[in-house]
């Protein structure tokens, strides 16, 4: 016998509360960085405002199914989120705008515009957690071929949607599927026989790749476009290429490094950066409030963090895990690959700050991860008489 909560018991009230100071910080950074003459009369603040009530609507829409009806629609919203990326491949450029380089967005009449990738990636989180959870539901008696066997699986549905966002292109949304995929195989019980000499290899060419920019660049040259190289060296040397390729970045570490300890203030930004409400959002917080403002953002990344780690570790569905995994994995990669670009820690890829950064479909699509999170809370039950819970 299971006991009822109360409906107001079972949303998860701390999750609802960071997203709210989230969404403050955000509406007040944004409100500030559009005063930049380059925005003229656009308001983007009330704009993210508009896509915060679209989100919190997503995430209530979310949490009233549970989460075995997700893992029976892994497979469905998998295959749409597919459909959407090759349209875009095939779409005129009425439809799929080359914007920045890119066809990853679709025009919408009245709306906007809607990036399918943003939602593909939970998507992807869904359809990895269901073949590793049901994989390992058949294979009981888990061996080296049977974790290859997974490996396998994992790499066919991860590389479907990776190729596709490659053709567009966007490296930096690529970077977040190896993410994804790198957090949930390493809590899918792969036996580290395997893990092990795949990540060292993987570390070796990386270090192998990077020693070959550094000190033989006419050989590494042939192989990559004359823009990769370009983007490679104005993060390793920003203030050699400061008028070009690296101008956003020395630009957003002098409006970081100027905020000192607790900024200049609100709308009291110095320091011209384009594009500063979505890719550079944490330069215009980090001028403004400073080190103090930029820690509490820190803060809160670190709190959601924690959150879903929590969350993760009470559920007894293995299923239920590995959607954490891949969802703790996008959220931690997006946070720490934008904040340590704005400081030259990472070089640029263009991916805009979680729930912080200006854009409709990034957000609505982190809301969608973070509501099945609420799923799993709204739908948690606890037993009498017994410590079993699910």
């Amino acid at each position: 016998m299971n006991t009822q909560k109360q409906f107001s018991d079972r949303i998860d009230w701390s999750l609802a509360t960071l997203l709210i100071l989230f969404m403050l910080a955000s509406i007040l950074a944004i409100s500030s960085a559009q005063t930049t003459g380059q925005y003229g009369e656009s308001n983007f603040a009330l704009r993210q405002g508009l896509n915060y009530v679209i989100g919190f609507i997503i995430i209530t829409i979310t949490m009233f199914f549970d989460m075995d009806q997700f893992r029976k629609m892994a497979w469905v919203l998998y295959g749409l989120g597919i459909l959407l990326l090759v349209g875009l491949v095939v779409a005129p450029e009425s439809i799929a705008p080359n914007i920045n380089g890119a066809h990853s967005w679709y025009s919408i009449p009245l709306m906007g515009t809607l990036q399918p990738s943003e939602f593909m990636k939970t998507f992807t989180i869904l359809a990895l957690a269901r073949i590793i959870a049901s994989h390992n539901e058949k294979f009981i008696a888990r061996t080296v071929k049977t974790d290859l066997w997974m490996l396998l699986k994992i790499g066919i549905v991860v590389g479907v949607p990776f190729i596709l966002i490659d053709m567009q292109p966007d490296l930096g949304t690529m970077l977040v599927f190896i993410a994804i995929t790198v957090g949930i195989v390493l809590v899918s019980g792969i036996t580290w026989k395997l893990l092990l000499p795949a990540f060292v290899g993987i570390g070796a060419i990386a270090a192998t790749l990077m020693s070959l920019v550094i000190f033989a660049p006419e050989f590494i040259s042939r192989h990559f476009e004359d823009y990769q190289m370009r983007r490679i060296y104005s993060w390793l040397d920003p203030y050699s290429y400061s008028s070009g390729d690296a101008y956003q970045l020395t630009t957003s570490m002098s409006a970081i490094g100027s905020g000192e300890i607790f900024g200049k203030g609100y709308q009291e930004r110095q320091v011209y950066i384009p594009d500063n409400h979505t890719d550079f959002i944490f330069s215009v917080v980090g001028e403004e409030y400073g080190f103090i403002g930029a820690s509490v953002i820190v803060s809160l990344f670190f709190l959601l963090i924690y959150h879903l780690t929590k969350v993760s570790l009470e559920t007894k569905s293995p299923f239920n895990a590995y959607v954490c995994a891949g969802v703790i994995s996008m959220i931690t990669f997006h946070a720490f690959q934008n904040i340590g670009m704005t400081i030259q820690l990472l070089p640029i890829t263009g991916i805009p700050l979680p729930l912080v950064s200006y854009g409709g479909s990034s957000l609505m699509g982190t809301m969608f991860a973070l509501g099945l999170i609420f799923s799993m809370r709204f739908h948690h039950k606890t037993y009498m008489f017994s410590s079993q819970e699910e």
